[in-house]
């Protein structure tokens, strides 16, 4: 199992604080304002004080915008930075902590890497791209030619490589060149495999495929794994669990169902797929039940994680295809809304509705077949157990 412990990575920043940047770049003129040479640098947080656990055979997603870390927390994972604090252990092996002065080097870590850059060897074969790792082992520890061939020839057939041992690596397709880099990760057997963005240069229809690809050999190896990206979709398909991470933090852990459902966050919420946000005040708690006000009345959110106090203020965060809209009343007066469709969008798969209730606008996402026009009056329903509390920010 991976820990990753209070793991942090700062850097100094170059630009100083507004003013005195402005200062450099005026170069003093005007105001007159000089900027300190001495005065202290602050200090920029890419990751800041995270901690997270990897069980055995599980694929473990850091999820995130650009900017909020996560490449820089799988670097030092890998040993490729040095961190500003934490601890990082695989199992009881430790590989880095702070305090004690430990930092094992990348080389001696053992892991597997995927990078979004293939790094292909262009000069040579696909055979000798996968053995690569095992031919530049130490003398003592590198497997003899027959083991090499063996092993080399079991990772390209478990990625269904195995007719194109002799052809030259630049002659393979992208979808192939990815699978190539896999197995060059694979052969070494290591305990960990860590992936950055690995699917982010092929085409939309073949990253679709690659990631039930990818799943397929975690799954059917037991391989234990971290990967980043940036894609919601890439992490809710092939994740066990999901780490949400922003400005240097993280956000929420869960199975992608359940940070789906039930985000934390408001930034959560946004971040993965599409939400209504509608203010409230909680009005009671009924056991696992929360009865709030909005604008509009009452509505009902069942089964919440978190018992707010009545009278707070909480953010309803509400998925448009939990909300179900009709020409005709529900009979079940819960959740329920009337209002008038402002607008439609055909999205293939789905049709989308903006309805006005009252001073709110709501997105709801049904079956193309339900397609209602502009000026249409409906009637929109919400189920208790779809309703998401999240903390006013």
């Amino acid at each position: 199992m991976l820990t990753v412990e209070s793991l942090a990575k700062s850097y100094e920043s170059t630009a100083g604080s507004p003013r005195r940047s402005l200062a450099r770049r005026l170069g003093g003129r005007g105001s007159g304002a000089q900027e300190d040479p001495a005065a202290p640098q602050a200090r920029v947080f890419a990751v800041d004080g995270i901690d997270f656990e990897v069980h055995d055979g599980e694929l473990f997603t850091l999820l995130g915008p650009s900017g909020c870390g996560k490449t820089t927390t799988l670097r030092s994972v890998a040993g490729l930075e040095r961190p500003t604090a934490g601890r990082v252990r695989l199992g009881e092996r430790v590989l880095f902590d702070a305090d004690k002065g430990v930092n094992l080097r990348a080389n001696r870590r053992g892991f597997g890497m995927v990078f979004q850059s293939y790094a292909i060897w262009p000069h040579m074969s696909v055979f000798k791209n996968v053995s690569f790792p095992l031919d530049v082992m130490p003398r003592i520890k590198r497997p003899d030619r027959r083991e090499i061939e063996e092993r080399v020839q079991q990772a390209l057939e478990v990625i269904e490589l195995g007719g194109y041992a002799s052809r030259p690596a630049t002659k393979l397709s992208g979808g192939q060149q990815q699978r190539l880099a896999l197995a060059r990760a694979l052969v070494t057997r290591p305990e960990l495999m860590l992936l950055d963005e690995p699917l982010s240069n092929l085409d939309a229809k073949l990253r679709e495929s690659m990631r039930f690809e990818l799943k397929r050999l975690q799954r059917e190896l037991s391989l234990t794994a971290v990967y980043v990206t940036h894609d919601q979709s890439e992490a809710l398909v092939m994740s066990n669990r999901i780490a949400v991470m922003n400005e240097g933090r993280i956000e929420q852990i869960g199975k992608p169902r359940e940070i789906y459902t039930r985000p934390a966050t408001r930034f959560v919420a946004e971040f993965i797929g599409t939400s209504n946000f509608i203010e409230a005040d909680v009005l009671e708690v009924q056991g696992n039940d929360v009865v709030v006000e909005t604008s509009q009345g009452r509505l009902v959110a069942a089964n919440c994680p978190r018992k707010p106090a009545p009278g707070e203020k909480v953010l309803l965060s509400i998925r448009p295809e939990s909300v179900d809209v009709s020409e005709k009343p529900h009979t079940d007066g819960t959740n329920t809304w009337s209002g008038k469709v402002r607008n439609r969008a055909f999205l293939g798969d789905a049709i989308d509705h903006i309805t006005e209730v009252g001073d709110l606008k709501v997105r709801s996402r049904s079956n193309p077949s339900v397609s209602l026009a502009p000026g249409t009056e409906v009637h929109l329903a919400i189920a208790p157990e779809k309703v998401a509390l999240v903390p006013v920010d």
